[in-house]
């Protein structure tokens, strides 16, 4: 004789508020980052959408899933929600592709949200879901990428995460290109994550640059304690600054020199923040060659100049690697002593009307 089960009543207000939860947290929260390396080491010559679809029978749910589903980000939030104002404005704006393709691996689900491409530079969100726990840095350095299936002649990035839960997380790769060549107005872009565990889950999509770019010719140059410096161009978009340089200076092989920064204010004094950027040293009979392309947030409405302080920025620790034509590594020790602060002169540039 079969017996009667009575299954505990379906928490319907219980998920609708998860549900909800979620949304606004997609809209609402800003995502605290943690930068994790990315960026190669210096060449050395010698808009928020819904859709949730849920099946519901007779069985109980528990209020532990109803808690993940609260913390699942929704397709086209990793930008809105990463905390860095140009990457949301760009979002907001349409400028971004959404791409939403899943590749599920040993229970892990990678998910491409979304792909920005802003002049030189490539930026990707990710999701990354498993079934299990995992470790901290189980997808290691990041995401790796190609060109029309050809790896780029020189270039730089960075990556970071943000854990949303012990199973759910998020990422944010930036890829900088140094030959311009190499960066058509529209390519086929591919992309590779690896796992702790030799998993590999790879992506193709075809991409466009923004067209919402504008381009203003600086050809600033300063001379100071050895330096020349170069800027020469600067270009203003939807999704922030990019400014480009180049530098030259006196020094020995096994003393890389120290990065060049920008310090960059409104006409009201006001910091627009930086976010640094990838760059290439290139080191040939005794003179460091240095070139970048460095990264701010977008400027706010109605701005029409911005003061440009150049910096030398002395790290205060670490170290670097030096990579042969024959792509030997050597590890170079920090040398506090073979850097000294150096006093740039600011400089304006007009914002053009856009």
């Amino acid at each position: 004789m079969k017996k009667s089960v009575t299954l505990p009543e379906f928490p319907r207000n219980e998920v609708r508020a998860a549900i909800a939860q979620g949304i606004r947290q997609a809209q609402d929260k800003p995502i605290q980052m943690k930068r994790k390396s990315k960026r190669k080491p210096f060449v050395f010559i010698a808009s928020a959408v819904a859709v949730i679809s849920l099946t519901i029978g007779t069985a109980y749910v528990s209020p532990t899933f109803a808690s993940t589903l609260s913390k699942l980000p929704i397709i086209g939030s990793v930008f809105n929600d990463s905390g860095l104002p140009g990457l949301k404005q760009a979002s907001e704006q349409g400028l971004t592709k959404a791409v939403g393709e899943t590749q599920t691996i040993n229970g892990i689900s990678v998910t491409v949200d979304e792909v920005l491409y802003d002049d030189s530079r490539l930026t990707v969100g990710v999701t990354m879901e498993s079934e299990m726990e995992l470790s901290e840095l189980y997808f290691g350095a990041g995401l790796e990428f190609t060109i029309n299936g050809a790896q780029p002649t020189v270039s730089s990035g960075g990556y970071s995460e943000n854990r949303l839960s012990p199973t759910v997380r998020t990422g944010i790769a930036t890829f900088d290109v140094k030959q311009v060549e190499e960066m058509p107005d529209s390519f086929q872009l591919g992309l590779t994550l690896e796992g702790e565990k030799g998993e590999k889950w790879t992506f193709s999509t075809p991409i466009e640059k923004i067209t919402e770019i504008v381009h203003v010719p600086v050809n600033h140059q300063q001379q100071i304690d050895g330096i020349e410096l170069d800027v020469s161009n600067i270009s203003f978009s939807p999704s922030g600054i990019s400014l480009d340089y180049e530098a030259t200076m006196k020094g020995i092989l096994d003393n890389p020199p120290a990065s060049i920064e920008f310090f960059i204010t409104d006409g009201q004094g006001r910091e627009i923040a930086s976010h640094s950027g990838g760059g290439k040293a290139l080191f040939d009979d005794g003179v460091w060659k240095l070139s970048s392309t460095k990264a701010f947030d977008p400027i706010a409405q109605h701005v029409e100049k911005i003061i440009i302080t150049p910096y030398v920025s002395i790290p205060t620790g670490g170290g670097s690697v030096r990579i042969d034509a024959d792509g030997k590594e050597t590890h170079l020790p920090f040398n506090p002593s073979a850097n000294k602060e150096v006093k740039f002169q600011p400089f304006t540039v007009d914002v053009p009307v856009q």
